[in-house]
C-alpha cells in the first residue's frame, strides 16, 4: 500500500484530544480534509442565464476585470496551498469548494503556480443555482480514487421557482479505505436568519437522507459532510434536521459527529457579522471515522485563520479579508476562512 505521508505521533503533541498517546512510538499516516468559501470565483463572460448575470463581467458593478479575476485565482491557490501544511508537506488531499461559476474557473484554479504540481481533479455539476454559484470538490489523485458520484438536487415543492446549490456526493478510495463526500452550500440567511430558517431545514433533511442511504448499504460506512452552512452547529438544521451533535457521548444510532462544535464553543469562527463570529463552514463525520487506529478516524478540527487571511485595520480589523467590502474592491482573500481535518491510522 503507497504511504503518502508519515509522522512520529510526538508531532501531535500540540494537542490534547489524543494526548493519552503522546508517548507512544508508533508511526501514523495523516490525511488532511478541507473545505473553502471561494466568494464569488466567477470568471469574465457574460452568462445571461444567471440572476446578476452583469455584476461580475468588465461593464458590471463589480467591474470584473480580467486581472482582478486572475488576482483572485492567485490568491485562493495561494491560500490553499498553505492549508495544513505544517501537517503534511501534500497540504489537504480533498477539499470541498463553494461560490464558484462553473467548472472552467476551477480548471484554471487548479493549474495556478502555487498548486499546480498537487495535480488536483476536479468533481463539479452545474446546479440551478439563479446566481450561478456551484459546489465542486478538488481531489489529489496520489491520495483519492473516485468510484462514483451524484448531485442530489435541493426542491421545495411549496415554491418551485426558488433555485439554490444541489449536494455533491462523491464516493471514492481514500488510500484503499472507501469515503463517501458531501459537499454543500446551504440556503442562505437573505430575509432573515428565522425567516429563511425553513430552508435550511429542509436543506438538514436532504444531507439527512443522504446519510442515511448512504448508512443502509454499510452501516460503518465513512462520510464527511462538509459546506457553508449558513448555520452554527448549534442550530436546529444541524442539530436536529442533520443529527449533527458535538459530544461523542451524545451520540446514538445514526448520529454524525461534529468536531466543529467544541470550536464553536470556544469562539472560534470562521466568518464575522456585525462584531459576532459564526461557524458557517464546517466538516462533520459519520461514527465510523471515530474507530480504530487500524483504518482513518477522526484526528482534529481546525479552523484555517492565520493572519494573512485577515483585515489589517479599521473597524473589520481580525476579519476575514475578503475581495469586496461594500461593494468596492479591496483585492483580498475570501469573507471566510478555510476548515479542515486532519484524518490518521497507524501505518504498516
Amino acid at each position: 500500500m503507497k504511504k503518502y505521508f508519515t509522522s512520529l505521533l510526538l508531532l501531535f503533541i500540540l494537542s490534547t484530544s489524543l494526548s493519552s498517546f503522546s508517548q507512544s512510538e508508533k508511526e501514523y499516516k495523516v490525511v488532511c480534509v478541507g473545505y473553502y468559501n471561494l466568494e464569488n470565483l466567477f470568471d469574465t463572460i457574460l452568462n445571461p442565464e444567471l440572476l446578476f448575470a452583469e455584476e461580475f463581467t468588465p461593464e458590471g458593478s463589480s467591474h470584473w476585470t480580467s486581472e482582478r479575476y486572475h488576482e483572485k485565482l492567485d490568491h485562493m491557490s495561494y491560500v490553499i496551498s498553505k492549508i495544513a501544511t505544517d501537517v503534511t508537506p501534500d497540504g489537504v488531499a480533498l477539499l470541498g469548494v463553494s461560490e464558484i461559476e462553473n467548472r472552467g474557473v476551477l480548471e484554471d484554479l487548479v493549474k495556478e503556480d502555487a498548486i499546480k504540481d498537487r495535480n488536483y481533479q476536479i468533481v463539479h455539476y452545474d446546479t440551478p443555482d439563479r446566481r450561478g454559484i456551484d459546489v465542486a470538490l478538488l481531489y489529489n489523485p496520489k491520495y483519492f480514487k473516485v468510484t462514483n458520484w451524484k448531485a442530489h438536487p435541493l426542491t421545495f415543492p411549496d415554491n418551485p421557482d426558488y433555485k439554490t446549490r444541489s449536494q455533491l456526493v462523491v464516493t471514492g478510495l481514500l488510500d484503499g479505505e472507501e469515503v463517501s463526500i458531501i459537499v454543500n452550500h446551504w440556503p442562505s440567511r437573505r430575509g432573515g436568519e428565522k425567516k429563511s430558517r425553513p430552508k435550511r431545514n429542509a436543506a438538514g433533511d436532504l444531507s439527512r437522507h443522504i446519510v442515511d442511504s448512504l448508512l443502509a448499504i454499510n452501516k460503518d460506512a465513512k462520510i464527511m459532510l462538509m459546506g457553508d452552512l449558513n448555520d452554527d452547529p448549534v442550530n436546529p438544521s444541524v442539530l436536529e434536521h442533520l443529527r449533527a451533535k458535538g459530544k461523542e457521548s451524545q451520540l446514538t444510532d445514526g448520529d454524525m459527529f461534529n468536531p466543529m462544535w467544541k470550536l464553536y464553543k470556544e469562539g472560534i469562527g470562521s466568518l464575522a457579522y456585525r462584531d459576532k463570529w459564526n461557524l458557517f463552514d464546517q466538516i462533520i463525520i459519520s461514527q465510523g471515522l471515530l474507530g480504530n487506529d487500524s483504518t482513518y478516524k477522526f484526528y482534529k478540527a481546525r479552523v484555517f485563520n492565520k493572519p494573512f487571511l485577515k483585515q489589517k485595520e479599521g473597524r473589520y480589523k481580525g476579519y476575514p479579508w475578503r475581495t469586496f467590502a461594500g461593494g468596492v474592491y479591496i483585492g483580498g482573500y475570501s469573507d471566510h476562512f478555510p476548515v479542515y481535518i486532519m484524518l490518521i491510522k497507524e501505518a504498516e
